[in-house]
Parts: structure tokens; sequence; C-alpha cells
């Protein structure tokens, strides 16, 4: 997106290829940017800010809400309408904290009605969503149409923290007239604000408020993409819970907004070391050694959410392996992800015969570890992914430790993210099947 709106050439190196990015790609290619790959750098010419070309047809988003709340934003900045649809998880999540804003912006939406109904009524659980989430409930959903036009610069105290509303309205803002603030309940991720830097906006952060400088000229940059820290949270937790383990993972963004999981499963006893850290690409990086241990449960306090909220199927997991009871609370934005995910959870961990409490936003799995490294965890169950590919993987890593295996319904979705998933697990001696 930055290499697509910037003046100029970008090279990108380590781009992860999962069907999210190339779905960006596609969206930027069909509103006049160049992004092109050639063995294995890819490129991206873009066109200026404010210069998108109206697409001649919707552009298809897939699964990536990332991408698309981020698109809402850059394309509202310019004087030219979008349809943006995606696949049945996609088009049942909330856009509301994005259309709200950008309409204080001057952008339009016209939502077609055959938007889907949101996860959690799609789901059924059987809990009361959470005040927020039932606001959303009613909002906007793809398919949308955004119009864009000429863009007021605001302030906005956004009521949830998101690095996706966050960076959705800093796009927005670097076409506007004035300065753009974004003020966040916690800070979260803060990728956007590194990579806008270094494309030469001007992006200030003042504790929990950013803010960005319009009518911005973005030059294109070489980019080194590190590794994705929630991908390396999978290898992570399968390397401390299965038997034997020692494993580096190598190139590991380590960005601190990022780093959630780690810091939790050291706290659970995980036995983490940190070698070569290094800055690159504006990030903080190392490549991270993780083997087996005895996990012992823990207390994961809500103020961490912001860091980890990729990760707490996966937590989940390494929670089931551990001595006693690991507590989650704060996990109301897990409500709104690809799927209803503190329910995805639970509905993992009562496939494997994990006992577990799931509250309107906590999550209490009582932990089946023997205190030895190793876990009598029954197992056998299926579970139906809704299309989200975190709840995918976090299942067949459990499957890897439980006494009979673990099955998904379908695993086709792990490529939106982690394509490479199932081939480097069984080369680490996994077997999926």
């Amino acid at each position: 997106m930055f290499g697509g709106t910037a003046l100029g050439e970008t090279k990108i190196y380590g781009l992860l290829t999962g069907e999210d990015v190339i779905a960006t790609g596609r969206a930027m290619t069909a509103m006049g940017a160049t992004v092109r790959e050639d063995g294995g750098v890819w490129t991206a010419r873009g066109l200026g800010v404010g210069s998108l070309l109206e697409p001649s047809s919707a552009l298809d988003m897939g699964n990536s809400g990332t991408s698309t709340r981020l698109l809402m934003g850059l394309i509202a900045a310019n004087p030219i309408r979008a349809k943006l649809v995606g696949d049945a998880s996609l088009e049942s999540r909330p856009m509301g904290r994005v259309t709200k804003p950008l309409r204080m912006m001057g952008a339009d939406f016209v939502m077609s009605s055959s938007s889907k109904p949101s996860n959690s009524e799609a789901i059924g659980h059987n809990n009361m969503p959470s005040s927020s989430e039932a606001i959303e409930q009613k909002s906007e959903r793809l398919p949308l149409t955004v119009i864009g036009g000429d863009m007021a610069a605001i302030e906005y105290e956004s009521p949830v923290a998101s690095a996706q509303v966050k960076s959705c309205l800093l796009l927005a803002g670097l076409n506007a007239i004035g300065n753009t603030s974004v003020i966040e309940p916690k800070p979260t991720r803060d990728h956007s604000e590194r990579m806008l830097r270094a494309f030469g906006a001007e992006v200030i952060t003042d504790g929990n408020r950013v803010t960005v400088t319009g009518q911005a000229e973005l030059q294109g940059q070489q980019v080194v993409v590190p590794g994705d820290p929630s991908s390396a949270a999978f290898l992570a937790v399968a390397a401390a819970i299965t038997p034997g383990s020692d494993l580096i993972i190598e190139n590991v963004c380590l960005n601190p907004t990022r780093t959630g999981l780690l810091l939790t499963l050291a706290e659970m006893g995980a036995d983490i070391a940190y070698q070569d850290r290094r800055e690159s690409g504006g990030e903080d990086v190392a490549d991270v050694r993780v083997r087996h241990s005895a996990l012992t449960g823990v207390t994961v306090p809500a103020d961490r959410a912001a860091s980890m909220i990729d990760e707490y199927l996966i937590l989940s997991v390494a929670a089931a392996c551990a001595v006693g009871e690991t507590h989650m609370e704060g996990l109301e934005e897990l409500r709104v992800k690809e799927s209803d995910r503190l329910a995805g959870a639970a509905a993992i961990l009562t496939a494997a015969g994990v006992p577990h409490t799931m509250g309107e936003d906590s999550l209490i799995v009582e932990g089946l570890g023997d205190g030895q490294g190793t876990a009598k965890i029954p197992g056998g169950g299926q579970v139906h992914t809704r299309l989200d590919h975190r709840m995918a993987m976090a299942t067949l890593i459990l499957g890897g430790v439980t006494q009979t295996p673990m099955a998904v319904d379908d695993a086709n979705c792990i490529l939106t993210s982690f394509p490479n998933f199932e081939s480097l697990f069984n080369a680490l001696g996994a077997e999926f099947e």
C-alpha cells in the first residue's frame, strides 16, 4: 500500500506471499499502481498521494480484514469510488469502527443489501455479545462501496485499541489538509507509523496519541520485511510443548508492541533465548531459540491484549499443556476477528478434552500438564474453523501432543497467512495429513 502510494519505486525483500498480501497487491494494481515480483523481490511503483485511479470492478479482499480496513482509509483520500468484497468470514466482520471516523473526515459508504450477519450472529454462541460488539453488529459490513474525496483532518478518540483503525485513519490523513490525530485507549502495534516515517511522512507519537501531517509526499524505499511475530508464535509454542524440541526461528520481528506472547511464554517457564539482536527495516529483530520445557499457568493481564491480540488461540494451546490454570482477561476484541476467536478457543479446548471456562471477555484454561513437560490431553475432536487460519493452525499444533490426533474441517484458510505451514511443520517432524 505504501509503495503503491509513493512516488518512484519501492523494492520489498522478504515479503510474505500469503493470500492476504496477494489480494492487497491486486487491489493496488487495480487502482493504477504497478506491483510485480522477480526472483522473490517485489517492486511497487506508485502514483503519489491522492492519485489512485477508480477500479473498473470490485476489489476482492479474500479473508484479509487488515487489508480491507487500511484500504478503506487509503481509498477515502482519493476522489474515486471502489467496491470492496470478501469471503464469507470477511463479509461478517464489522466495519463501523472505520466507517464512522472516515465519514467525519468526508468519505461516504454504500452498503450492499447482501451483507452477511456478524461473527457472533453467525456462530450463535450462547454468551451475550459485549456492548461494543453489539453496536458493531448493526454497523456496515462488506460488500460496501467507499466514496472518497476531499478529506478533512480530525482528532479522533478511538473507543477500541485497534492498530487497524489507527492505520486506516493515518492513511486517510495523508491527503487531508492539516493534522489528523488518533487517540487510543492503549498503544497498539506501530508498524504503520514506523514505515510512514521511512517513506517520508511526518508522524508524531505522543503517548497514546498518533498524529500525521496531511498533504504528504511519500518517496519509494527499499524495505526488508522481518519475520511475522504472529506466525512465529505457532513455531514457538510447538517447540515449547513438544518433548525433545530445540528450534531457532530466524529473523523474528521483536517490535515491543508485538512481544506479548513471548513474554507470556517466558512467564510460564518456557526456555526462550534471543540471539543476534539487531535492527532491520526500522524494526527490532532477533533469532529466537525455543526449547521444550515444563510450563506453568499464569494470569495474563488485560492490558497485554493489544500486544498479542492475534496470539490468544495458540496461547490457549500452551495453557492446555501447562500445570495449573491460565487466566486470560480483556479478550473482548477476539469476538470480532476472522471468527469469534474467544468462542473458537473454547471450541478447540472442548474438542481436545481440556477443561476451561469462557466468560464474556475472559478465558480460564485448566492445564493438563504433569509438571515434567508433558500433558495427558485426550484430543480426538474435529474443529470447524469458520475460515479462520489461526483456528486451523492452533488446532493442528495441539493435535501434535494430544493422545489422539486432532482434525480441522478445512485447512485451506491457512494459505491466507502461512502458505508453507504444512510443509514446514512436516519437515520439522510433525505428521499433518
